[in-house]
């Protein structure tokens, strides 16, 4: 292999070669990303980015057990290989026993494309939707709105290879737009984001003009106490809600009694009844429009994730099925522990709820015992307490009252406080799954589809100052 050899399959056999730890894990990350912002109407900037890092485990076996050692760093060429791989031995000769120390992974047949290039993103992904938001533009002027935003598409190749003979790669695609329309006063605002792979399914004309009716609504303003709400969640804060479920759903946490998950007297709460709906929330890998990636890529041991998990297959998981309880996040290590099965997290999250409605239906089919509320979405989210989940934020960009089955206006801003855990309990109709970018946690967690939720006594605590 040549000095100045720079292509990332090749920069992952070279570490391997020059590891001489007992095993070795080398990912390397490949990474673009192009993006549009624009204001008042206009584009502002655009760029195109690009940037590699590689993470090389280093495993050490010690006569009191197996230690590891993790390093990783940006734009590594190959003339920068030798002393990364150096760097984590000896993180690794210094370092006590790893407590979740597992064998690798063992190796199979390579990944077709291991060896090829790396994909990439480009100002090309917006292609069609660039000139569609120059005219989404010309409608809002010529409306009264002015629309703000940016519109971020990624693509990360991964390739994963160890000392077990692993040889793997995984393409990620990950697109969101998240357009706000306000009005020329700045009094009115409204917020849509989406998640996409690759904006051919990203209508901004569409958008403008659902962001045109929430304007309209605005229009009218209602002041309402903190009290208890029926109220309609739509999707991306649902899928914000069930998020940090999903990240707190540890099986170690929950055996050792520190979660909402843990049964009291010890156990968990697996096989529990969860709430009256068929609620099924699940994860799948291969999920059409929400892919990522078939196997565990963990670059660090932590939680409920594991490096000498790398490589380990991931499948379709329901962890909530049918109202019950069915399963909780465990590497190799915390099954072991706990007697639960292994389960490692996966990258998006699914709600089914049976339901066939969609948001503007439930809005529709709301009736007359008292006010609804109509969120927008959640932010500014964080956790109370852990033994309940229970959670505040803050609503934002659009609190909405619906009286016989129409939105009659905006009213103000609140702070909750509720677990999704009981949210799920107390939820009496479940709309239509559809994919839904999450506010709060997109920039993390983007790959979701979620329906709306119908809650009758939704706790909103305090009235906020929030827009």
């Amino acid at each position: 292999m040549s000095a100045g050899t720079n292509k990332p399959h090749e920069i992952v056999e070279r570490a391997l070669e020059l590891s001489r730890a007992d095993g070795c894990v080398v990912i390397a990350d490949e990474e673009s990303t192009a993006n549009l912002r624009w204001a008042g109407n206009a584009l502002t900037t655009n760029g195109v980015t690009r940037g590699r890092t590689l993470t090389v485990v280093a495993t050490v076996d010690g006569q009191e057990g197996t230690a590891s050692g993790v390093v990783s760093r940006s734009a590594v060429t190959v003339d920068e290989l030798e002393p990364l791989v150096r760097a984590a031995e000896a993180a690794a000769r210094g370092a006590g026993p790893a407590e979740d120390a597992q064998p690798l992974v063992a190796g199979g047949p390579a990944a077709p494309d291991f060896t090829d290039a790396p994909a990439e993103t480009s100002s090309a992904v917006f292609a069609d939707f660039a000139p569609a938001l120059g005219e989404a533009f010309a409608r809002a002027r010529a409306g009264g709105r002015e629309l703000y935003g940016f519109a971020n598409h990624e693509m990360t190749s991964t390739y994963v290879g160890t000392s077990t003979g692993l040889r793997l790669r995984h393409d990620q695609p990950n697109g969101t737009l998240e357009l706000n329309a306000k009005s020329p006063d700045r009094t009115r605002s409204a917020w849509a984001g989406r998640a996409t792979r690759d904006f051919k399914d990203v209508d901004p004309a569409a958008l403008d003009a659902e962001l045109a009716v929430r304007l309209g609504w605005a229009e009218r303003r209602v002041e309402l106490p903190a009290g208890r709400y029926e109220t309609l969640l739509p999707p991306t804060a649902v899928a914000d809600l069930l998020i940090y479920q999903y990240w707190s759903g540890s099986g170690r946490d929950a055996v050792e009694g520190r979660t909402v998950f843990s049964e009291p007297g010890g156990g968990t709460r697996v096989g529990q009844r969860i709430g009256e709906l068929p609620l099924t929330l699940r994860s799948d890998p291969h999920e059409p429009g929400l892919e990522s990636a078939p196997f565990v890529v963990a670059h660090s041991s932590g939680g409920d994730q594991s490096v000498f998990d790398n490589g380990l297959p991931v499948a379709a998981t329901d962890w909530i099925r049918a109202g019950e309880l069915h399963r909780l996040t465990t590497t190799r290590h915390s099954a072991g522990l706990t007697g639960l099965p292994v389960a490692p997290a996966i990258g998006n999250l699914v709600l089914d709820g049976g339901g066939d409605r969609s948001l503007e239906e439930m809005v529709a089919g709301t009736d007359h015992r008292g006010p609804c509320l109509l969120l927008t979405c959640l932010w500014y989210i964080r956790e109370v307490d852990p033994a309940t989940l229970l959670l505040t934020g803050l609503t934002r960009d659009g609190v909405y009252l619906v009286e016989h089955g129409e939105v009659v206006g905006e009213v103000n801003n609140f702070r909750f406080n509720e677990s999704p855990v009981d949210l799920l309990g107390r939820a009496v109709e479940a709309g239509r799954t559809e994919k839904t970018l999450p506010r709060e946690w997109g920039d993390w967690f983007t790959r979701a589809a979620m329906p709306a939720l119908r809650v009758p006594d939704f706790n909103m605590s305090s009235v906020s100052q929030g827009v």
